[in-house]
């Protein structure tokens, strides 16, 4: 945790900032890293945006904001709602299309909070973790896009260990993964695979660097390892784009 804690500070430091916007949307990654973000630089520092799409719920990202002693006034909730639905009409987007809709919803997250960040003279302080990157959750020029990552070299299992660290209440740690770009989504089910599962399988394949023909995980079968290994290797071209011939 202090780590982190001085990475944070350490990076603020370095660009001459000392403001921090944040999208908090109520779920375990965005608790930790406001939490972290909050403890580095002092609540009057962090500026949360709440990015509801319609009536998307808010009272639990609400209660992470409150928690963290955040001053009402550094506070914006923006409804997605209309800019979501003028993108979804003008480029003529079925709402059957949940991938491209959720496309536009997290890049119309992105421009929120890079335009609060503009205004304040601010980093914009991401919350992907490592599992979301190695497997390619997350949309490019989206949620996959910030300033800073604090949580990149941490697993979902280790966020949610850093969760209980930090005395969280249990239920930001209990609550399904999601990305909320649609009613019912989680992310696991979107998956196909749970994130025990997903960072047992790339602890090896990434840390460990073994061969895919000898991971193993206890109790769990090899088409989903399988599964696990072919979402990685899918989403690698997020990593590296965009390509250039220099």
């Amino acid at each position: 945790m202090k780590k982190i804690v001085d990475f944070i500070k350490d990076t603020y430091d370095q660009a001459g900032k000392n403001k921090a916007v944040i999208a908090v949307s109520g779920g375990i990654d965005s608790a930790v890293s406001l939490t972290l973000l909050t403890q580095a630089l002092g609540p009057e520092a962090v500026f949360p945006l709440l990015l509801p799409y319609h009536d998307q719920e808010i009272a639990d990202s609400q209660e992470l904001v409150s928690l963290n002693q955040i001053p009402e006034e550094n506070i914006s909730i923006i409804n997605i709602g209309p800019v979501v639905d003028q993108f979804q009409q003008t480029l003529q987007v079925d709402s059957s299309d949940r991938m491209r809709l959720g496309n536009i919803m997290a890049r119309a997250r992105m421009i929120a909070v890079f335009d609060k960040a503009k205004n304040l003279d601010a980093l914009v302080c991401g919350t992907e973790n490592k599992s979301e990157h190695y497997l390619g959750y997350f949309t490019r020029y989206g949620d996959g896009a910030s300033d800073l990552e604090p949580l990149l070299g941490l697993y979902k299992t280790q966020v949610r260990a850093l969760a209980e660290e930090l005395h969280l209440p249990a239920k930001f740690l209990e609550k399904d993964p999601s990305a909320g770009l649609w009613q019912g989504q989680t992310d696991e089910q979107e998956l196909g695979f749970t994130y025990e599962i997903a960072d047992q399988v790339l602890t090896q394949l990434i840390d460990e660097k073994k061969p895919v023909v000898e991971i193993k995980v206890e109790g769990v079968d090899e088409s989903t390892i399988g599964r696990v290994i072919t979402r990685v290797k899918g989403t690698e071209f997020k990593h590296q784009v965009p390509y250039s011939n220099t």
